[in-house]
């Protein structure tokens, strides 16, 4: 998106709220809290509904906070969502308004998306440009504990019914400012599979003597390379990296044990329950031919991310009315990381879309990945997106919507 089109994307209302929101995002950003540790956070969120006139429920998900604004008589029910927690990353930014917690950053942008939905929920509260229900959900503990999952359990729909919910997150690498949607399978599934193979240790200099884990887990890695080469359809994704070995501490000790860790993807179903049927059978056979016996503990994580086509198309379109064309991302293809969004989408129709954060490799860009030491979110989306939030809302509960 051209420098031009970012502040002509900017709502007025937004725009007054701008300095304050990205000092709020600072504030977040130099306080960053863990997965379902999210405790001031959750403070700061609900204070800052409640001053503004929203219904405040907390307690979901442990630190989830859901704020509600019901307007005239519509009965529509619309849910965005939002999430709050950061990484166990140091940061190396060198920022003024860097981490102030050692080991603990903001390093996905989450500090950014919670700002970007206050900044919305100001702006709708102040000017109330819809009728019906709007519900925003805070979730904790997206990265890896599944805190989605947790505030489905807790009841979130049955307490907050939505006819559909949407979430937004930036992605580095992408013009900062433009929109991109994708209908069906976006992300994929998530599993961690730990195998632990054991055998009978020795002495390196007799390892006649010993059932050796290590070679085991040699012949292993090398098999676990085919099930995605050979039992699953080149047509479609699979991923099983092997991320992590432990074994042993002493160049002449063959040790009992040795663990893999495993990360393991896919975008549908069936290729899912593929893979924990394929890595587990190889994992027996191979540890069994070399004389050692392995344990599986398949970890199923989070689903793939699969948008409601419909839902899809009404985000994607508001955009269409609102900048035009030039706003979307181009030829957008699948992701194949995950998020725990696919927990509420399991559960109510809706959305995820992606907006960019930038191009390249400084702050000021905005471009560097995700989940590194030097990223940070890119203040200048923050309007853009709250002010998505708010289009998306009128358009979505307006007077004249279909029930």
């Amino acid at each position: 998106m051209t420098q031009d089109l970012l502040q002509t994307a900017v709502l007025p209302g937004i725009r007054a709220l701008e300095t304050e929101m990205v000092a709020l995002r600072h504030h977040i950003h130099a306080h960053p809290e863990l997965a379902f540790e999210e405790f001031a956070t959750s403070d700061l969120v609900a204070e800052r509904l409640t001053a503004w006139g929203y219904e405040v429920h907390r307690g979901l998900g442990g630190t989830g906070v859901v704020g509600t604004l019901r307007v005239g008589q519509g009965s529509k029910r619309l849910g965005l969502r939002a999430d709050m927690d950061a990484l166990p990353i140091h940061e190396a930014t060198g920022l003024p308004y860097a981490s102030r917690h050692a080991g603990k950053m903001h390093a996905c942008g989450h500090d950014g998306h919670t700002a970007t939905l206050l900044a919305a929920a100001r702006h709708l509260a102040q000017t109330r440009p819809f009728d019906g229900t709007l519900h925003l959900i805070f979730q904790p503990a997206e990265e890896g504990l599944g805190g989605g999952r947790k505030m489905v359990e807790d009841g979130l729909f049955q307490l907050f019914p939505c006819d559909a919910i949407f979430a937004l997150h930036n992605m580095p690498g992408f013009p900062a400012g433009q929109f991109g949607f994708m209908p069906g399978s976006f992300m994929a599934s998530s599993d961690t599979v730990i195998i632990k193979v054991r055998g009978k240790g020795g002495h390196g200099s007799a390892p006649h003597l010993s059932w050796d884990p290590v070679v085991a887990s040699a012949h292993l890695i090398l098999a676990l390379q085919t099930v995605v080469s050979r039992n699953v359809d080149p047509r479609d994704m699979a991923v099983v990296t092997v991320g992590a070995i432990h074994a042993g501490d002493a160049p002449n000790v063959i040790p009992n044990e040795v663990e893999l860790r495993l990360s393991v993807r896919a975008y549908r179903p069936e290729v899912r329950q593929q893979l924990r049927e394929r890595i587990t059978a190889l994992a027996h056979a191979q540890a069994a031919a070399l004389g050692a016996e392995a344990e599986v503990e398949y970890r199923w994580r989070y689903p793939a991310l699969v948008n409601d086509p419909a839902c899809t198309a009404i985000a994607r379109q508001v955009v269409v009315d609102w900048l035009g064309e030039e706003a979307l991302i181009p030829n957008l293809q699948p992701l194949t990381g995950s998020e725990d969004f696919s927990f509420m989408l399991e559960a109510c129709p809706g959305s995820y879309l992606i907006v960019g954060n930038g191009v390249g490799e400084t702050h000021g860009t905005g471009g560097c990945m995700v989940h590194n030491p030097g990223y940070d979110f890119n203040d200048r989306i923050l309007p853009v997106a709250a002010s998505y939030w708010v289009q998306l809302t009128e358009h979505f509960l307006a007077a004249n919507a279909a029930a």
